[in-house]
């Protein structure tokens, strides 16, 4: 089971990437354009608005980054950082625990995507598809490679 577990770890954790950064994005795109369904109060982020536009920019963004798994830890340390300002800011003063003031989903995306800042970004990234593509062109058999020529040293002159 072990080696198992071991074997599937990367993998996993590059599954829980993809669906944690989804879910990021789904919570940007209701905010700023009501898609796939409207905002808790019905009405989208006006352009620049603080906070709400700044957290569904972030959120949208991050959640974009997390997915391919392109500057995963960054994004998802920026993203954890706006949840917990998100927490604190708005939710804590309804009630100390998160089930009272409403603040789960802030809460559990916090701790949910400081695990990726931890753990890193795991298997089905665009950088390492893009790493194994790199590894097939190789200067040996890119035909764009200058063709070197090795000529034999000098030889030496003695008067």
């Amino acid at each position: 089971m072990l080696a198992l577990t071991e074997r599937a770890g990367p993998w996993v954790i590059g599954v829980y990437r993809i669906v944690i950064g989804f879910l990021f994005l789904c919570h940007g795109t209701t905010t700023l354009w009501a898609w796939p369904v409207e905002p808790y109060g019905g009405a989208t982020a006006e352009f620049g608005a603080w906070p709400s536009w700044w957290a569904a920019a972030i959120q949208v963004v991050g959640g974009l980054l997390m997915m391919t798994g392109v500057g995963t830890r960054v994004a998802a340390f920026v993203s954890a950082g706006s949840m917990a300002v998100a927490y604190f800011w708005k939710h804590q003063g309804d009630g100390l625990l998160p089930i009272q003031n409403d603040g789960e989903s802030s809460a559990l995306f916090c701790w949910m995507l400081l695990i990726l800042v931890v753990i890193g970004p795991g298997k089905l990234t665009a950088q390492s598809l893009l790493d194994r593509l790199r590894s097939k062109v190789t200067p040996t058999n890119r035909s764009d490679a200058p063709a070197v020529s090795v000529s034999p040293e000098p030889s030496v002159v003695r008067h």
